[in-house]
């Protein structure tokens, strides 16, 4: 278990709906994946990269709306920008990821 945060800890993450409208291997990285994730009109479309390439295709990822961390300070990684991070679930050292129903909106916000 990992330390107790405060309400107000809790408030500074920004959670939200995305929609992967494409997704893409990241040449020359046998972990990473490029996606491109709309989060409706207030946030629009960013650059999010995960290293699922072990455990799920590119292909399966499109079209698809999952829940990401949108306020994750911007990280460089195989020379790319990332401004996000896919959450998915831990288990046995392997991630789970949890789609969204498509009745809710890209950009809904997580509380």
């Amino acid at each position: 278990m990992k330390d107790t945060i405060t309400y107000e800890d809790f408030l500074k993450l920004d959670i939200r709906v995305g929609k992967v409208i494409a997704a893409e291997n990241v040449p020359d990285s046998k972990k990473l994946i490029k996606l491109t994730v709309y989060f409706g009109e207030e946030l629009g479309e960013r650059t999010v990269l995960t290293g699922m390439q072990q455990w799920v295709s590119s292909d399966e990822l499109v079209e698809k709306q999952f829940l990401f961390l949108v306020n994750l300070e911007p990280r460089k990684m195989a020379g790319l920008e990332s401004q996000g991070m896919l959450m998915a679930a831990d288990q046995d050292d392997s991630p789970i990821l949890i789609p969204v129903p498509n009745e809710v909106r890209p950009g809904t916000l997580i509380r």
